[in-house]
Protein backbone atom coordinates (compact mmCIF):
# COMPACT_ATOMS: atom_id res chain seq x y z
CA UNK A 1 0.00 0.00 0.00
CA UNK A 2 1.45 3.36 -1.03
CA UNK A 3 0.59 6.43 1.04
CA UNK A 4 0.44 10.02 -0.21
CA UNK A 5 1.44 12.86 2.10
CA UNK A 6 -1.38 15.44 2.00
CA UNK A 7 0.41 17.86 4.31
CA UNK A 8 1.53 18.11 7.91
CA UNK A 9 2.36 14.41 8.11
CA UNK A 10 -1.16 13.30 7.15
CA UNK A 11 -1.39 10.43 4.67
CA UNK A 12 -4.03 8.86 2.44
CA UNK A 13 -3.87 5.58 0.57
CA UNK A 14 -3.06 6.19 -3.09
CA UNK A 15 -5.11 3.17 -4.19
CA UNK A 16 -8.28 4.69 -2.66
CA UNK A 17 -8.01 8.14 -4.30
CA UNK A 18 -10.60 8.87 -6.98
CA UNK A 19 -9.80 12.53 -7.66
CA UNK A 20 -7.61 15.42 -6.50
CA UNK A 21 -9.28 18.73 -7.36
CA UNK A 22 -9.22 22.44 -6.57
CA UNK A 23 -11.91 23.65 -4.12
CA UNK A 24 -12.90 26.72 -6.15
CA UNK A 25 -15.89 25.56 -8.19
CA UNK A 26 -19.48 25.41 -6.96
CA UNK A 27 -19.86 21.63 -7.56
CA UNK A 28 -16.79 20.90 -5.43
CA UNK A 29 -18.08 23.21 -2.69
CA UNK A 30 -21.33 21.20 -2.81
CA UNK A 31 -19.39 17.93 -2.46
CA UNK A 32 -17.59 19.36 0.58
CA UNK A 33 -20.85 20.48 2.20
CA UNK A 34 -22.54 17.11 1.55
CA UNK A 35 -19.57 15.27 3.07
CA UNK A 36 -19.71 17.56 6.10
CA UNK A 37 -23.43 16.84 6.50
CA UNK A 38 -22.87 13.06 6.20
CA UNK A 39 -19.88 13.09 8.55
CA UNK A 40 -17.43 11.85 5.93
CA UNK A 41 -15.35 15.04 5.68
CA UNK A 42 -11.74 14.84 6.91
CA UNK A 43 -10.11 18.24 7.40
CA UNK A 44 -6.32 17.88 7.22
CA UNK A 45 -5.64 21.60 6.72
CA UNK A 46 -4.67 22.42 10.33
CA UNK A 47 -6.67 25.65 10.06
CA UNK A 48 -5.05 26.81 6.87
CA UNK A 49 -6.69 27.58 3.55
CA UNK A 50 -7.97 24.55 1.63
CA UNK A 51 -6.01 24.22 -1.60
CA UNK A 52 -6.89 20.64 -2.61
CA UNK A 53 -9.91 18.40 -2.19
CA UNK A 54 -9.23 14.66 -2.33
CA UNK A 55 -12.19 12.43 -3.09
CA UNK A 56 -11.80 8.84 -1.89
CA UNK A 57 -13.59 5.71 -3.14
CA UNK A 58 -15.16 5.27 0.32
CA UNK A 59 -17.10 8.57 -0.17
CA UNK A 60 -14.75 10.33 2.25
CA UNK A 61 -13.57 13.79 1.27
CA UNK A 62 -10.18 14.98 2.51
CA UNK A 63 -9.30 18.68 2.62
CA UNK A 64 -5.62 19.53 2.22
CA UNK A 65 -3.62 22.75 2.52
CA UNK A 66 -1.25 21.50 -0.20
CA UNK A 67 -1.86 22.40 -3.87
CA UNK A 68 -3.50 19.73 -6.08
CA UNK A 69 -0.44 19.67 -8.37
CA UNK A 70 1.80 18.92 -5.40
CA UNK A 71 -0.44 16.14 -4.08
CA UNK A 72 -0.64 14.66 -7.59
CA UNK A 73 3.14 14.81 -7.93
CA UNK A 74 3.53 13.02 -4.61
CA UNK A 75 1.08 10.36 -5.83
CA UNK A 76 3.32 9.79 -8.85
CA UNK A 77 6.37 9.47 -6.64
CA UNK A 78 7.90 12.85 -7.44
CA UNK A 79 9.66 14.63 -4.59
CA UNK A 80 9.18 18.33 -3.94
CA UNK A 81 10.57 20.91 -1.57
CA UNK A 82 7.42 23.04 -1.30
CA UNK A 83 6.93 24.63 2.10
CA UNK A 84 3.66 23.59 3.67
Amino acid sequence: MQLINVGFGNMVSSSRVVAIVSPDSAPIKRIIQEAKDKGTLIDATYGRRTRAVIVMDSDHVVLSAVAPETVGGRACGEEDDEIE
